[in-house]
C-alpha cells in the first residue's frame, strides 16, 4: 500500500467523521481522498471524477440549504433558522446527545423568542430543523460511505 493510498482512506475516516461533526465538510474530504487514488494511478475516468465531484458538492449544498427550507416549511421565522445553525455549532461541545438536540433546542428557542405565545407552532418548527439535521446528515453518511468504499477498493 502507497502512503497516498493510507491519506486516502485517512481523508475517507476524516470525512466520515464531518459528516456528523458541523465543522468538517465531510464529503469534499472524502473526495480529497478519491483524488489521492486517481493520482496514484486509479482507474477512475473524468467522467467519474466530475461525478463524484458533483454529488460531493451536490450533497454539501442541499445540507446547508436543507435546515432553512425545512424549518421554513414547518411554518418557522427566521430567528428560528438562526437558533437552528447556533444550535448545531453550540451542540458540537456537549458531544454526540448535543450535536443530536442542539438543531432542535436552537430552532425552539429562537421560535420562542420571534413568538412565545405560539409555543405549540414552536415545537413543531423546532422538530422541522431536527428532521432536517437528521436528513442531510443521513445523506451525507451515505455519499461518504460509498466514496470510501471506492477508496478502500483501490487501496486494497
Amino acid at each position: 500500500m502507497h502512503w497516498m493510498e493510507i491519506v486516502a482512506l485517512i481523508c475517507a475516516f476524516i470525512g466520515i467523521i464531518g459528516c456528523v461533526v458541523p465543522v468538517l465538510p465531510g464529503v469534499p474530504i472524502v473526495y480529497v481522498g478519491i483524488l489521492l487514488c486517481f493520482w496514484q494511478g486509479a482507474a477512475f475516468t473524468t467522467t467519474n471524477l466530475v461525478w463524484w465531484a458533483v454529488v460531493a458538492v451536490g450533497v454539501t449544498l442541499l445540507d446547508n440549504f436543507l435546515p432553512a427550507v425545512m424549518t421554513k416549511k414547518f411554518g418557522g421565522s427566521k430567528a428560528a433558522s438562526r437558533g437552528a445553525l447556533i444550535g448545531i455549532f453550540a451542540g458540537m461541545f456537549f458531544g454526540p446527545l448535543g450535536i443530536l438536540l442542539g438543531p432542535f433546542l436552537g430552532a425552539l428557542v429562537g421560535e420562542l423568542t420571534h413568538d412565545g405565545t405560539n409555543s405549540a407552532r414552536a415545537f413543531k418548527v423546532a422538530f422541522g430543523s431536527f428532521a432536517a439535521f437528521l436528513l442531510g446528515t443521513g445523506i451525507k453518511l451515505i455519499a461518504a460511505f460509498y466514496l470510501t468504499r471506492i477508496i478502500w477498493q483501490q487501496a486494497f
